[in-house]
């Protein structure tokens, strides 16, 4: 009898597999449903295998006595549902309502208006990418920003290449290939993702030479590490960490000094590179690329995408001799940037030179702006929230604190105002889930037992989207 049981069962199981409706059926249900009308049809034939076989595995998981299977009706919304909430493209636009200005995660600094324009006007038509029109002769790609960036930062070169680890890997590789880098202990830093400057320093064949404590470096400890093998000078700056107390560390002056007296080059990675004092607007110093190369650093390294507010870049500026030795290793063919990186770089150096910037460059317009303005954006939210939804949601507006984000100034809190909600029938975690699943994505985030939505990094244009996905919730 238990043998015939499992018997009848198992031909249950095997009626119930066999009664679930072909890709084809799916297929020509789907084509008349209008949500997904122009998908590729090989994504959306993917998409009803994919369902298909989670429905199987719903089947063979219910034992000897499962449930009825899906008909084509039923698969085909379910692959309805899960190619619209996937959309068409991965890559897309989300609300930015965490408080982090330069959020990695988040594709970092926006692209000012002009920036937007000038990358449209290069996509859509043949560009003078590397031609010199008046000579119709082959020019240079580089062209395009070198007398910008000589003029903004006085340095007498520069090289651009696709980020800042990448500078500092072609200058390793180019200068230092095979001889001794000096660095402070205090500055072997490491970046998101695991990014380390000792495992950069090894893929590029230089050797790591370790001076000084975590602490505390003096000039002596230069001094005494140079040697017939020293092919460089590094200094880091740690624009993503803060040593503080019982500390020491020496200048890039001292370090050009001693560069000059011995014949070695010193190169200083500003890391989060800055073409401005922001210290007007209650900032503290940061070092500007200006200052660090009228300091006589011999090349200066920093990122296109944090404090500048540009595309992702790695700018090396500095003498002519060194720059014209990065630009001729092979391997910055490797890293250097298209046409598109350019067009955007040019038009955000540009602001700099017409002093526009802090007005246009979106980075340090939500850096600099007053807390006045935030609250009035805070407020503004939460006026277009219906007065039911507000109580459901306990939703109030309050004092915050943004960062920079982007690994520059870590110890700097910025006063803002945020947005609160989170009650105890509406936990903060449910409320971020779901403005999470909102079109666009709502990014906000937690604080305790309230989900914070910062309006120091919510765009003007995005109230009304906000609102609407917060009073859906």
């Amino acid at each position: 009898m238990p043998r015939e049981g499992r018997g009848t069962g198992g031909a249950g199981l095997q009626a119930a597999l066999r009664s679930l409706p072909s890709v084809d059926a799916i297929l020509i249900w789907l084509e008349s449903e209008p949500a997904i009308r122009g998908m590729p049809r090989r994504r959306v034939t993917e998409a009803v295998r994919e369902t298909l076989a989670q429905e199987r595995r719903r089947l063979l998981g219910a034992g000897e006595r499962p449930s009825a299977p899906a008909d084509a009706l039923g698969i085909g919304r379910r692959v309805v549902a899960q190619l619209t909430r996937a959309g068409a493209f991965s890559l897309g636009p989300v609300i930015n309502a965490t408080g982090v200005v330069l959020h990695t995660n988040l594709g970092r600094a926006l692209l000012s208006p002009l920036a937007q324009e000038r990358l449209l006007r290069v996509a859509a038509a043949y560009c003078n990418l590397e031609m010199d029109i008046a000579t119709k002769e082959r020019g240079s790609r580089y062209s395009h920003v070198a007398g910008l960036l000589r003029r903004l930062t006085g340095a007498e070169a520069s090289l651009v290449v696709n980020n800042n680890a990448s500078a500092v890997l072609l200058v390793l590789e180019s200068l230092a290939r095979g001889k001794d880098v000096i660095v402070s202990r205090g500055e072997l830093i490491e970046i998101g993702g695991e990014f380390r400057i000792p495992d950069i320093m090894r893929r590029s064949g230089a050797v790591l030479r370790e001076v000084g404590t975590t602490n505390r470096t003096h000039l002596k400890d230069y001094v005494s590490a140079i040697g017939p093998e020293t092919g460089l000078i590094l200094k880091v700056h740690t624009s993503n960490y803060r040593v503080v107390g019982f500390t020491a560390a020496v200048s890039s002056r001292e370090l050009v000094e001693l560069g000059r007296a011995r014949g070695i080059p010193v190169m200083e990675d500003l890391g989060s590179g800055c073409l401005v004092d922001l210290r007007p607007y209650g900032f503290p110093h940061e070092p500007t690329v200006p200052e660090v190369v009228a300091s006589g650093v011999d090349l200066v390294s920093f990122s296109g995408d944090k404090l500048l507010g540009g595309p992702q870049a790695g700018i090396v500026v500095g003498r002519a001799d060194l720059i014209e030795r990065l630009a001729q290793n092979p391997v910055n063919r490797a890293l250097r940037i298209d046409k598109f990186t350019i067009a955007a770089l040019e038009a955000t150096l540009y602001a700099y030179e017409a002093g526009t910037a802090l007005e246009t460059i979106p980075t340090l317009r939500m850096l600099t702006e007053p807390l006045a303005g935030i609250r009035r954006r805070a407020r503004g939210l939460l006026r277009r929230i219906p007065a039911e939804v507000q109580r459901a949601l306990g939703a109030r507006v309050v004092e915050a604190h943004s960062q920079v984000g982007g690994g520059a100034l870590p110890t700097l809190d910025l006063p803002t105002a945020a947005l609160a909600l989170g009650t105890a029938s509406r936990p903060a975690q449910s409320l971020d889930e779901g403005l999470r699943a909102a079109r666009p994505p709502v990014l906000g985030r937690l604080l305790d037992d309230r989900l914070l939505l910062d309006c120091r990094t919510v765009l003007p244009g995005d109230i009304p989207a906000l609102a609407h996905a917060v009073s859906s919730l």
